[in-house]
């Protein structure tokens, strides 16, 4: 199969069988998906939307979370991984937030990346779900899936993997294509036991039709 077509079948069949695809991390504000997002860097969806509920309660804006500090941070998020770093990152994030940005999150790559705990990775979940920019962040589930399945060649890298999705997903759906991907990933094509014969794209993966 050729890769046009392949990305055509993909995204048409994602398109009429998933056509609501959102994060699964729970916020209600962008600071608070920025806090959610940097709690979630190798940690569960599931885990981080056990901790945020006391922590956005307790800190509902970039002002209240600037003025505290780490140690009291932590508290909120032990449970979650790397929760020494990631409570220092939260704070020089709301701090930077607040003395260079008015307490608002910026709205571009170059400056997402520059907030402590901003990866590109973060940066492009925020443009995609706050923003509905064309941008693709890849994770984990993303950087296997792609390759898995055929819509990447073996990228050896997420930002080659991004790279390749965003020449061939339609700017307009980049944002809820990342999402396709992550829950297809999540909950089919599983790291270790892709359920191949529950999947509705198996037709055309390169995996599957492999075996």
């Amino acid at each position: 199969m050729r890769e046009k077509e392949r990305y055509r079948h993909i995204i048409d069949w994602f398109s009429v069988n998933m056509p609501k695809a959102e994060t699964e991390l729970n916020y209600d504000t962008p600071f608070h998906l920025l806090v959610a997002v940097i709690l979630s860097a190798q940690c569960t969806d599931k885990r981080v939307n056990i901790v945020t509920p006391p922590l956005f309660a307790d800190f509902p804006t970039p002002e209240v979370m600037a003025a505290s500090n780490p140690e009291t941070i932590f508290e909120y998020i032990k449970s979650v991984t790397f929760p020494n770093n990631k409570a220092k990152s939260l704070i020089g994030a709301a701090r930077m937030l607040v003395e260079k940005y008015g307490g608002e999150v910026p709205d571009t790559l170059d400056e997402l990346v520059k907030i402590p705990g901003v990866g590109r990775k973060t940066a492009n979940v925020m443009l995609a779900v706050v923003y509905n920019k064309p941008a693709m962040a890849v994770d984990t589930h993303v950087f296997r899936v792609a390759n898995r399945i055929g819509l990447t060649n073996d990228s050896k890298t997420p930002f080659e993997t991004e790279k390749k999705l965003v020449a061939n997903i339609p700017a307009d759906l980049l944002p809820k294509a990342h999402h396709w991907l992550i829950l297809h990933g999540r909950y089919v094509c599983t790291a270790r036991s892709p359920k191949c014969s529950e999947c509705g794209i198996a037709p055309y993966c390169k995996h599957y039709n492999k075996k």
